[in-house]
């Protein structure tokens, strides 16, 4: 909004607006670079989104796959995204970030405690010429929350979903020991350093400080941060951007002491978390069956967005999609909470279950991505039997072998989730689907061919098992397909579950520096736009695992180097 000569109450050289992984990349690198900087948090905790996220970053060409065996190259990447983007790929943005993304993870490993490691097999998410199978996507060390200190509580938890015995982080790795802990040496000794280390975590601190994926990543980020000696406010939302003729030159923000003006010489850095919650933007962008449930922090509500158009920015939103989707059950637990659980990759890919629109029949191949899941959700429900919910099946032996949601493999007494509805059952499949109000025969018959497939290994309709990633999460012990097993006897289970969005792609247009641009796709000078914030590179696809917290580091990065004057002596040529 235009100011004129308003008065200032602080000045600084770089006004960073949230402290996520966009946010607190641009406050560190800058700080580093040599500006003064100021970090403003609406939350009293730092990380967002990305803290209750796997924290994976995808950026290609790396050396950190290379050093773990696993190399990958700029040129391969180029090929996978040109498949899947056509003539998007040709993008600056997406240029700037394949070119910086590998300079990028060097910067931080070299400068900060923020470290990464390329586990031996992440698959893309596309079976599309180019894609990788390992050393694309790369995971946050593992950080101890103690050297954090007091601040350790400013550290935002993981879902508590995903979190056990009052606070113990669980990664992939953690859950076959935990599961058998007396199968052999190796999970014996896995689990009692993990319960010992949790025990005595707990005499100090209200959660376990093993920290692990996004909460690694966030702690981090988070401790470089501090040694730098960034002015890191909490408590401060964005109110305005404040403008003087065609510049960005501060904001307005609220604060736990009112109302403040801040002059941010450089600029303002808006890494505020995206659509988020913000009703007007989700009536406005998302499709009226994606609506109702996300999985991003409840402090994201869209303040950065909506400011940036009152300033006469743009939101891009010719992308395939608006957001990134994840398919999602939901329980109302006994103190209240309502629990959204994300069906990441523990439970849809494994071999016993398949997934059914109100009809009764298959839409989608259920092992691939939960972002291409839920587009098959929505397309099906725009154009078929409606599909909000789905209903994922599975028999009795699928549930004591890997679980249902929320529903833990080996769970024996499921009188809880079935008395809450989380669950519903049948002894029969007729009966089962009374009980999701689809039609006996059809699901019969889904049932039936869907076990015909697993009898053959070949999914006829959908593929399932075809790919790297559909195998990679599947179950090797099931033969001649790692996704497919028959659906045996009764009795039957079905957990419906529903759109949700864990990061969305609609946001602000912007160049290859994060810098935003009007209506007239002119520079707004003074205001730059990332991670969420900042319309997404790949357009509302998702070509593999951190293809969103990947980005946000590359461009709160470029964002901050440009602030400082200091781009060119990594990036050559500069940005036009």
């Amino acid at each position: 909004m235009p100011q004129g000569d308003r008065s200032f109450d602080v000045e600084t050289d770089l006004l960073v607006v949230g402290a996520g992984a966009a946010g607190m990349t641009a406050a560190l690198v800058s700080a580093l670079e040599g500006l003064d900087v100021i970090l403003c948090e609406k939350s009293d905790m730092v990380g967002g989104t990305t803290a209750t996220s796997a924290g994976t970053v995808w950026i290609p060409g790396n050396r950190q796959g290379q050093r773990a065996g696993t190399p990958d190259t700029v040129e391969a990447a180029r090929t996978y995204l040109a498949a899947m983007l056509g003539a998007h790929a040709t993008d600056e943005r997406l240029d700037m970030f394949l070119k910086a993304g590998p300079i990028v993870l060097d910067y931080l490993e070299q400068k900060t405690s923020v470290q990464f490691v390329a586990p031996p097999v992440h698959p893309d998410y596309k079976n599309l010429p180019g894609a990788a199978i390992g050393g694309r996507a790369l995971g946050a060390l593992p950080f101890d929350g103690r050297r954090l200190g007091r601040d350790f509580a400013r550290v935002r938890p993981p879902r508590r979903e995903f979190m056990v015995l009052g606070g113990l982080m669980v990664g992939k790795a953690d859950i076959p020991p935990l599961l058998a802990p007396f199968r052999n040496w190796t999970h014996f000794k896995h689990v009692v350093s993990l319960l010992t280390r949790h025990a005595l975590d707990r005499l100090s601190y209200k959660r376990g400080t093993r920290l692990i994926m996004g909460n690694a990543l966030v702690a981090r980020l988070f401790d470089s941060v501090r040694r730098t000696g960034v002015d890191l406010r909490f408590g401060t939302a964005l109110r305005e951007i404040i403008c003087e003729g065609d510049d960005i030159v501060g904001a307005v923000l609220s604060s736990p002491t009112g109302e403040m003006a801040i002059r941010a010489r450089k600029g303002v850095v808006l890494a505020t978390g995206g659509i988020g919650w913000s009703r007007e933007l989700r009536e406005r962008l998302f499709p009226e069956a994606a609506q109702r449930f996300s999985l991003v922090s409840s402090s994201n509500t869209g303040d950065g967005i909506l400011a940036a158009e009152r300033a006469n920015a743009v939101i891009e939103r010719d992308l395939e999609s608006p957001a990134l989707w994840m398919p999602s059950s939901v329980m109302a637990q006994a103190d209240g909470h309502v629990s959204v659980f994300p069906h990441i990759m523990l439970d849809r890919a494994k071999p016993g279950l398949l997934a059914v629109n109100k009809s009764g029949r298959r839409f989608v191949n259920e092992a691939d991505s939960y972002h291409d899941f839920v587009a098959a959700m929505l397309r099906s429900n725009a154009s078929a039997a409606s599909t909000t919910p789905a209903f994922m099946i599975c028999d009795r032996a699928f549930i004591r072998d890997f679980g249902l949601g929320l529903v833990h493999p080996g769970t024996r007494n499921l009188s809880g989730f079935l008395g809450a509805g989380y669950l519903m059952e049948g002894d029969t499949v007729a009966a089962l689907a009374r009980k999701i109000g689809v039609d006996p025969d059809q699901l019969a018959q889904t049932v039936e061919r869907y076990n015909g497939f697993a009898e053959t290994g070949i999914d006829e309709d959908f593929g399932r098992g075809a790919s790297e990633l559909n195998r990679f999460n599947g179950d090797p012990k099931a033969k001649p397909n790692p996704c497919l097993r028959r659906i045996g006897p009764g009795p039957y289970y079905a957990v419906a579950v529903w759109p949700s969005d864990l990061a969305s792609s609609a946001g602000l247009r912007t160049d290859s520096c994060g810098r935003v641009l009007s209506r007239d796709g002119k520079r707004l000078s003074g205001l730059y736009a990332v991670g969420t914030d900042a319309s997404s590179i790949f357009r509302g696809t998702y070509p593999g695992p951190g293809t969103m917290i990947g980005p946000a580091l590359v461009f709160g990065w470029c964002a901050a180097m440009d602030a400082a004057g200091t781009l060119r002596r990594f990036i050559d040529p500069p940005p036009r």
